[in-house]
């Protein structure tokens, strides 16, 4: 027996995101901005907000773009980000990292960040549909 599948528009799609923040803090930090989603013909905005423990000095402001994938719907992006591996540095102040949600969204970004600031990672990135 041959059975063939075809993809269905209720499978997981991908769209890509633009995302700015401040962050900053000593010990304690904060992070807060905007960004967009655009997602099967339609953009969505985007706030972002977090709180990180741990090793966080200083300030700084990023942008990063690049494609959220693993989402029905443009509420799957919303979420509480944790890293998947670890983030890079690229040349001078640019990053690449990938972060999943608990709604299996994988989110890939690339970008730059200015100011002075030495944190670990992005985890605890909250997302949400504005």
């Amino acid at each position: 027996l041959f059975a063939m599948t075809m993809a269905t528009p209720s499978q997981a799609a991908s769209g890509p995101v633009h995302i700015s923040f401040v962050k900053g803090g000593w010990f304690i930090g904060g992070q807060a901005g905007s960004g967009t989603l655009r997602f099967k013909g339609r953009t969505y905005r985007l706030g972002i907000g977090g709180v990180s423990f741990g090793l966080t000095f200083g300030g700084s402001e990023t942008e990063l773009v690049g494609t959220v994938t693993h989402i029905r719907r443009a509420s799957d992006v919303a979420g509480v980000y944790s890293a998947v591996g670890a983030g890079a540095t690229v040349g001078a102040g640019a990053r690449m990292i990938t972060l999943a949600n608990h709604n299996g969204a994988i989110l890939r970004v690339h970008g730059r960040t200015a100011g002075l600031a030495l944190d670990l990672d992005l985890s605890g990135l909250a997302i949400s549909i504005k």
